[in-house]
């Protein structure tokens, strides 16, 4: 794959076969984010677990100290007393079955995050297909089927962001924004690798944390130690 002469440039500020400290490696990231945009920084760790095993998912969801620094457009499933809680906490679309209808004959989503009451699972279920792909199914296990609404919707817009296994065992997740401070990012990086850690099953056997690469929008990965996690 052949790469921009900016991309190149950042790539020489990394040295080959080293394994950065967290802090360290945050402000090397920042060096190599070169564009003129806001660019995300993503992590991606390679986890020691059998995805193909129930027992071996590890999935769930963080409150990132700092935000995402990205504004999300969240959709809510409710009706009655939850969906008036729920347009007073700051949903940006708040429905049923309208929602659904919309959805699959509009081919709509203009939507990040979707929550939902438990007894509206039933109508949510229908989406299945369409939702399931794009990760926007809610799921109890990160805190979007609930009927504590408001307290959803005030994590998620205050920057609660979802990890969860693919099927190569690796989790990809965002951590913020170029306009962060270093160390904005390095508390963000901490707080979702403590929650990785945490979420770690107990079927799963030897290393847990196999490599932790640290990457912006346009930039090359950077890996930093997984020890000092």
């Amino acid at each position: 794959m052949k790469h921009g002469k900016k991309y190149q440039d950042s790539a020489k500020l990394i040295e080959t076969g080293k394994l950065y400290d967290p802090d360290e490696g945050v402000k090397l990231a920042l060096q190599t984010a070169k564009t003129k945009f806001n660019e995300t920084f993503e992590i991606s760790v390679r986890l020691g677990v059998d995805p193909r095993q129930a027992d071996q998912q590890v999935r769930g969801a963080v409150v990132l100290p700092n935000g995402t620094g990205k504004t999300v457009r969240v959709l809510v499933f409710a009706k009655g007393d939850q969906a008036k809680a729920a347009e007073d906490a700051g949903a940006d679309y708040v429905g049923a079955e309208e929602l659904v209808a919309k959805i699959q004959g509009e081919n709509w989503f203009d939507f990040d995050v979707v929550v939902a009451t438990p007894n509206m699972m039933g109508v949510v279920g229908r989406l299945g297909r369409v939702l399931g792909p794009k990760g926007l199914m809610p799921n109890p296990k990160s805190g979007t089927v609930t009927m504590d609404v408001a307290k959803a919707i005030a994590e998620i817009k205050a920057g609660k962001v979802e990890y969860r296994l693919d099927k190569s065992a690796i989790i990809h997740c965002p951590i913020g924004k170029k306009s962060f401070t270093p160390e904005q990012l390095t508390e963000n990086l901490t707080a979702l690798m403590t929650a990785i850690v945490r979420a770690k099953p107990a079927a799963a056997k030897g290393v847990y944390l196999r490599s932790v690469v640290l990457s912006s929008t346009m930039g090359p990965g950077i890996k930093l130690n997984p020890l000092k996690f």
